[in-house]
């Protein structure tokens, strides 16, 4: 009597739509009506876990066979600043500022190229989780982590054989990995760790100050570690031999110095420089033009301070400087560096908490990284080929 009135009570809950997973023959009969109608509909801008530009998450560090061709790899450290704190979350901002960007509508007009689908294999490698508590020991993480992932297998050599990019000094190819900031004090273990893959490097570095200063004039300079800081490891660079002599160059620089001894120190250090107002006087293809011609042929990494636009542009960085650059204009740069050997990028210095509530900083720096991925997608100038030419000139 118990079971029949269980199996009747049962049938009419089923009924009434109060049970929708019930007992048939011996099983259990599948309710599944979002895929019955709505299957493997995309998530939107809005919509899904964060990854950059809705790329695919892995977290590479813990998986060393997995493959890929680019990798954007987040450095969330910000313990050796000057003034405003909050770089430790420019990982998170930028993710956060590409989510209208999508593989499927990755198609830029101008450089005519989809950096996510035109044959290198992207892939959001999360981030190297660095201590917040030890600033020595986050730089070794820092380049532990990074050199990790740069040793990582690729996926399509004959891509970049195609692309002319540039083997390390092991005879194979490599990933190329764009950093997420972070503070600019990443980029000296960054360096180290390309460095020793492709030898000394020239860079580019766009950015309101020139982060050569001497640390033995460097205003809070009171230890061996405090030496080391987002405005000197350029200097530290030079000094532990990772940056080619003579051939980097600053571009968007309009800070104050201590005096002339400053600029000595930066040509010292290999740099030339392009002030922020170099845009007025001269425009935007003599900038291009002149760094170009200062980088030449060799490997290079660029690097990408947020603060070289101007603060109404970039609010959220922690040095602001008045009369910097428009995201237009560094975009414009940006894309006439196309064919560059560019083994390396970064983006830093994006401090979310001073942003607006529209994201405006995060977007403009997320479109850099878009940027980036869309000039490595072209390729790099095929330097026999412009021999072979040079000589068939001569021969004539």
């Amino acid at each position: 009597m118990y079971r029949s009135s269980t199996s009747t009570l049962t049938a009419l809950l089923c009924l009434t739509g109060l049970i929708t997973h019930v007992e048939a023959h011996g099983s259990h009969a599948k309710v599944d009506p979002w895929n019955d109608e709505y299957a493997n509909t995309p998530d939107l801008s809005f919509s899904g876990v964060t990854s950059f530009a809705h790329l695919p998450h892995v977290k590479c560090l813990d998986k060393p066979e997995q493959a890929f061709d680019v990798a954007l790899l987040g450095v969330p450290f910000d313990s050796a600043v000057s003034f405003r704190p909050g770089a430790r979350f420019g990982p998170y901002a930028l993710r956060s500022g590409s989510r209208r960007q999508r593989p499927e509508r990755g198609y830029t007009s101008r450089l005519e190229v989809n950096p996510y689908t035109n044959g290198l294999y992207v892939l959001d490698c999360g981030d190297v989780p660095v201590t917040p508590f030890d600033p020595a020991t986050a730089i070794k993480q820092v380049k532990a982590g990074y050199k990790s992932v740069l040793h990582h297998p690729i996926v399509n050599e004959e891509e970049m054989k195609r692309l002319h990019m540039q083997k390390g000094l092991d005879g194979e190819y490599h990933p190329r990995i764009i950093a997420l900031g972070g503070d600019h004090t990443i980029v000296l273990p960054i360096l180290d760790a390309v460095s020793e893959v492709y030898g000394p490097v020239s860079v580019i570095h766009f950015d309101a100050h020139i982060d050569t200063w001497n640390p033995n004039r460097y205003l809070g300079s009171v230890s061996l570690q405090a030496d080391v800081n987002h405005g000197t490891f350029f200097w530290h660079a030079y000094e532990s031999g990772f940056i080619k002599a003579n051939s980097s160059i600053h571009a968007g620089i309009r800070t104050r110095f201590s005096g002339p001894q400053d600029l000595d120190d930066d040509v010292t250090a290999g740099f030339d420089l392009i002030h922020t107002f170099d845009i007025d006087d001269y425009g935007v293809e003599w900038i291009a033009e002149k760094i170009k011609a200062r980088i030449g042929n060799g490997p290079v990494v660029i690097s990408l301070d947020v603060d070289v636009m101007d603060p109404s542009i970039v609010p959220a960085t922690g040095t602001p400087e008045s009369g910097g650059w428009t995201s237009r204009e560094l975009r414009r740069i940006i894309h006439s560096l196309v064919g560059l050997n560019i083994v390396a990028f970064d983006v830093v210095e994006l401090s979310p908490a001073y942003d607006t509530q529209a994201e405006i900083s995060a977007i403009a720096a997320a479109d850099m990284v878009y940027d980036f991925l869309s000039i490595l997608a072209l390729g790099v100038d095929d330097q026999s080929a412009k021999k072979a030419e040079g000589r068939t000139v001569d021969e004539l």
